[in-house]
């Protein structure tokens, strides 16, 4: 089945181009580690998924990009083309000349009812060049106006246009620091909206990868370019095909199915956080070895203790005790509940990895066994030159902190009446933010109950 791909704002763009270059590095790598077999049937599961094939030969990602402002856009298209690798196709773009200008409102209330017509038929378009359309993968940015904000009103416009296909959106949350005055405003409008008519949100905290970017890949002045790079290795190493559980002898045809089966079992429960391990500078990878036990005990103790990386694990923390019937409230400090997990391994030797300790019902709430609360995904064929590579999606209280703290910050300017004007211009009115808090109170009062 066929993913398509909308990038929406700036950020999604660039992020998307990135994606795009890092599944064509990974199957045109010669570091399969696998049979010749195996490999041709990964890169066709790819393609398939990604790209649709011209006369031209250079493959052409399924995508439809959007945005406000034709700079970025035309960089990415250009970028594309050179790399000789793959392309977008010409005609899968939308661009105007105004901006959004950092407002939810103007991208929501303005751009999307006015565009809403054109941006549509170019994604009917890219949807009708699949033989099988297995749903929509969106790529935005909470904190401006046009990825939330028209992100907001294009996921609406797919959810109405294609009820029955899968629909994930892939949200970049904000630096805490602050990229945009109103960034608080804007991420819960955004949240709150997705929630309602998206299968799922798989969310990438921007300060988690700035601190990859920074101790695990050695970078020193860090771009937004790195930070997308490590972004899109992380994507592709759940998004590139795998063998599923009961899938039979070839690869995955529905990833997007298959991921809402494993991990989205509950209409309150659609928040997804990703760990990737290991993730070092190419240059060192030479130089080091990894074995599958230490990999997963790593994993397994950053779900546990929430931690974004291998470095910095809290190795304190540990599940409660089996039988102690602990109130929610009352659980051992900092420990990480989970609704569902999925761990997604691939590389050499992957099918006699021991995945017990995941299987332990004191780390999953209390009303879904470990049997259905667990999956575990692997393929023998290397990911992106890393012999041994571990993922894990993870609908857990991951988000939890991080969305209190945002929801607050907008609370308390909400509570003053800052920037409201800005706003109510364009028809977002009190009552809208309060139905968007309430949306989100709700939210995080089920995951501290899990």
């Amino acid at each position: 089945m066929s993913l398509v791909t909308v990038q929406l704002g700036q950020c999604g763009n660039q992020i998307g181009h990135e994606l795009f270059s890092a599944l064509c590095s990974d199957i045109h790598g010669p570091h399969g580690l696998c049979s010749k077999k195996e490999n041709q049937s990964y890169q066709d599961s790819c393609k398939e998924r990604f790209f649709c094939e011209e006369e031209s030969a250079v493959p052409v990602a399924r995508a439809v990009l959007v945005d406000m402002e034709p700079k970025v856009i035309s960089q990415t298209l250009s970028m594309a083309a050179r790399s000789g690798h793959w392309k977008y196709s010409s005609h899968s773009h939308f661009c105007q000349k105004q901006g959004s200008g950092n407002n939810w409102a103007n991208g929501y209330s303005v751009h999307g009812p006015r565009h809403k017509e054109a941006i549509m038929n170019l994604v009917q378009k890219e949807a009708e060049k699949c033989d099988r359309l297995g749903g929509f993968v969106t790529i935005m940015s909470m904190a401006g106006g046009t990825g939330s904000g028209l992100g907001a009103f294009v996921t609406q416009c797919l959810r109405d246009a294609f009820p029955t296909s899968f629909l994930l959106n892939h949200v970049i949350w904000p630096y805490g620091t602050g990229e945009v005055i109103v960034q608080n405003y804007n991420s819960v409008l955004t949240l709150s909206h997705l929630y309602h008519s998206s299968d799922a949100l798989l969310v990438h905290e921007n300060d988690v990868i700035h601190k990859i970017c920074a101790q695990l890949m050695n970078i020193k002045q860090i771009s937004f370019r790195d930070v997308n790079q490590v972004i899109a290795h992380q994507l592709g190493s759940v998004f590139q095909p795998t063998h599923t559980a009961g899938g039979g002898s070839g690869y995955s045809r529905n990833p997007l199915g298959d991921l809402m089966e494993t991990l989205v079992s509950h209409p309150e429960f659609r928040m997804l956080g990703l760990r990737n391990i290991p993730q070092m500078p190419e240059s060192s990878l030479p130089y080091s070895t990894f074995s599958w036990p230490g990999l997963i005990k790593h994993l397994r103790q950053m779900l546990i203790a929430n931690a974004q990386m291998e470095e910095g694990i809290d190795w304190q923390v540990r599940p409660p005790h089996p039988g102690s019937s602990i109130p929610s409230t009352d659980k051992p400090l900092h420990f990480n509940t989970s609704l569902a997990n999925l761990v997604i391994l691939r590389g050499k030797d992957v099918h006699g990895v021991d995945l017990g300790s995941f299987q332990d019902p004191s780390l999953y709430t209390s009303w879904l066994s470990p049997q259905d609360a667990f999956h575990a995904w692997k393929t023998p064929r290397a990911f992106n030159k890393y012999e041994k590579s571990a993922s894990l999606v993870s609908n857990s209280q991951f988000l939890l902190r991080p969305l209190d703290s945002i929801v607050g910050k907008a609370w308390n300017m909400f509570a003053s009446k800052a920037y409201l004007h800005q706003y109510t211009k364009f028809g977002i009115q009190e009552e809208d933010f309060l139905d968007c808090f309430t949306t989100l109170e709700q939210v995080i009062s089920s995951y501290t109950n899990l």
